[in-house]
């Protein structure tokens, strides 16, 4: 089981990025994302009917209070990776993230508060460089996934793309 906490969302500045979260979250392996900061629900209904369509299990909740979601998945035996430009270079440490069969991801949207990186127990670079954090997620799957996730099949998809070498196909069920 992988979640993903997604921190500090704002409206009316992060619906793109945060919804690209959602959406590399579910593409990538990830079985369900959780936002914090202010209530959207014009993403959390986004990413459900993305769902729907194009399959999985894959599920999608706000929570106000983030520090109560990382305490409630503590108590639930998961491992806390947050993933932030100040960690450790996740090549030094993906060998140890892949045998956790439970782990909460963190990425930040506005600033991180200092209290994050203590209750992680993992604080993980993609890179020690500036990017976004949907680039750092999708990478991190990656890498925990060894690849795999790449040829991950959806269940109950209502939408499939057609590979093609050019144009666009997709098949409706």
């Amino acid at each position: 089981m992988l979640a993903v906490l997604r921190l500090g969302h704002r409206v009316g500045r992060d619906e793109r990025i945060s919804t690209h979260c959602g959406l590399v979250a579910r593409a990538l392996g990830a079985d369900k994302i959780i936002y914090s900061g202010d209530m959207d629900n014009g993403i959390i209904e986004s990413i459900k009917k993305t769902a729907e369509a194009w399959g999985g299990k894959f599920s999608v909740s706000y929570e106000p209070n983030w520090r109560s979601v990382i305490k409630a998945y503590k108590k639930k035996g998961f491992v806390i990776a947050h993933l932030s430009m100040y960690g450790i270079p996740m090549q030094k440490k993906i060998r140890e993230l892949r045998k956790k069969k439970k782990m909460l991801v963190i990425i930040g949207g506005e600033k991180v508060p200092s209290e994050v990186y203590h209750l992680a127990g993992y604080n993980i670079a993609v890179t020690s460089q500036p990017h976004s954090e949907v680039a750092a997620l999708a990478l991190l799957l990656h890498e925990y996934f060894s690849g795999k996730e790449l040829d991950k099949k959806f269940s109950k998809a209502r939408l499939k793309i057609v590979p093609q070498e050019r144009g666009k196909k997709v098949e409706k069920k």
